[in-house]
């Protein structure tokens, strides 16, 4: 049995359909991740799941039971799920100690076990107004932790982490699934939180749901533009160019033009069956470098981890890998 079954789930607020007709299960412990816009439904399906908002149409079951609404109870939720917002917030003028010891039912022994795993055991004697946000976010975390669910829900968690804090957090996530057992959804519009985390990812636009599988399948295989754009860099090239590289026509065809990711292009030594290419522009990002070049007339993006050094304006020679999603 799955720990979730989402069947024709669909809300209207205001006479808008912010949610229309999405079905998807997830088995326990498997991490799920849904990615869309801003204004896809996104939250809005997150609050229906945690039992904080009322469906419309269909039903959700948790562990094969139906979780209710708040038309239903009293006390909006559900016990065994936990819902983090993107607006969570700590009360001033309490040490972080006494803002968790008013939900903490655990043992001591449990409870310092937990504060390391969200990485706040050094933060307990501080003030809660004396907190970074990614710390504050990491404490009221904890806090739904305490109460032992089973399904935990993070609306948009990293959207407001620089990158340390977004680092600590995913270290923390992992750890509450491989320590704690607990399973998780996340929503994000964001490729990087995804792609890396997520066994099973969700695509959601104008609350529908367009497209499911895994960031593999769903990175090289989009079903359209807007996935494709959603999850990263990629070209539309006609099938003139891309017959230069390849007589392959596995990639996927989108408006009448091949999709091809810019880090399937690999810089090779000239030889037959490289295609030549001039470089008319270099970027340096880090951890790879983005070329534009001309291939035939026409420009291409190409990203590349080559430690060689290279100019605008030099000849460079290009081969195509394929993709191969898992």
């Amino acid at each position: 049995m799955d720990l979730l079954e989402v069947s024709g789930i669909s809300r209207k607020l205001q006479q808008n359909t912010v949610v229309h007709d999405i079905s998807f299960s997830q088995r326990r412990y498997q991490k799920l991740a849904i990615a869309g816009e801003t204004g896809s439904g996104k939250s809005t399906l997150l609050k229906m799941i945690a039992g904080l908002e009322q469906p419309d149409a269909g039903q959700i079951l948790f562990k094969g039971q139906k979780v209710l609404g708040p038309l239903f109870q009293l006390i909006p939720g559900h016990p065994g799920i936990a819902y983090l917002s993107q607006h969570y917030e700590l009360r001033n003028n309490y040490r972080v100690e006494e803002w968790l010891d008013m939900a903490n039912r655990l043992p001591q022994s449990d409870a310092d076990a937990l504060f390391r795993i969200c990485r706040i055991d050094h933060l307990i004697s501080r003030r809660t107004d004396q907190l970074s946000g990614g710390e504050k976010q990491r404490i009221a975390l904890c806090r739904l932790l305490i109460g032992a669910p089973e399904l935990l829900l993070l609306d948009e968690p990293f959207s407001n982490l620089d990158p340390i804090h977004k680092q600590i957090l995913k270290q923390v996530l992992d750890d509450i699934g491989n320590r704690l057992h607990i399973s998780c959804i996340l929503t994000s519009h964001d490729p990087q939180d995804t792609l890396s985390w997520a066994d099973e990812l969700l695509v959601m636009r104008g609350g529908q749901l367009v497209q499911k599988g895994s960031p593999q399948q769903l990175y090289y295989y989009p079903e359209n533009e807007y996935v494709a754009g959603l999850l990263g860099s990629y070209l539309l090239l006609p099938e003139a160019v891309l017959s230069l590289f390849t007589t392959n026509r596995s990639q996927p065809l989108i408006h009448g033009k091949y999709l091809v990711r810019p880090e399937q292009f690999r810089i090779v030594p000239k030889q037959a069956g490289a295609v030549k290419a001039v470089i008319q522009q270099l970027r340096f990002w880090g951890a790879f470098s983005e070329i534009l070049a001309t291939v035939a007339g026409t420009t291409i993006v190409i990203k590349t981890m080559d430690p060689d050094p290279l100019s605008v304006g030099d000849t460079i020679y290009l081969q195509l890998a394929h993709a191969t999603p898992s």
